[in-house]
């Protein structure tokens, strides 16, 4: 029996959306499992997130929470809590290697540019505009990457 018509083409439709979708699946879990495995030091780079957030989490402030949420505000919804996750580790790291004693705008907005990718630094620096804070000791930074 051979297949025909609108059920022929159904089922091709489905057989490219199963694939399609569990291939998009799998290399989100594929990248979530590396960034998962131990580096040489026996901690993974999601560890490593975990520990300067936890280190550092008595140090944020209302103010620079409520930046950081602004900041990450464009992430769409499903993948937010992942970019917060990263940003905030970044800043973390840079507050415990300057052992400051809070977290500033300015270790946000320096952790923020390390953390993202360059495509992800326009709406940074519309943001900086907005709230009229100077981006020029930042230059480097954006331009660096």
């Amino acid at each position: 029996m051979m297949l025909k018509g609108w059920f022929l083409w159904f089922i091709l439709f489905w057989s490219v959306f199963l694939l399609v979708t569990m291939s998009i699946g799998g290399f989100f879990m594929f990248r979530k499992f590396l960034k998962r495995l131990p580096k040489e030091d026996g901690k993974s780079e999601l560890d490593w997130q975990e520990y300067y957030i936890e280190q550092t989490r008595h140090l944020w402030g209302e103010e620079e929470k409520a930046l950081l949420e602004e900041l990450v505000k464009p992430v769409p919804e499903l993948f937010r809590d992942v970019a917060r996750q990263k940003i905030a580790g970044k800043i973390g790291e840079l507050a415990l290697q300057e052992n400051a004693s809070r977290i500033t705008k300015d270790l946000i907005i320096r952790g923020y540019i390390i953390a993202t990718p360059k495509r992800d630094h326009k709406f940074l620096i519309k943001t900086l505009k907005e709230k009229q804070i100077n981006i020029a000791p930042y230059e480097h930074l954006l331009q660096s990457k």
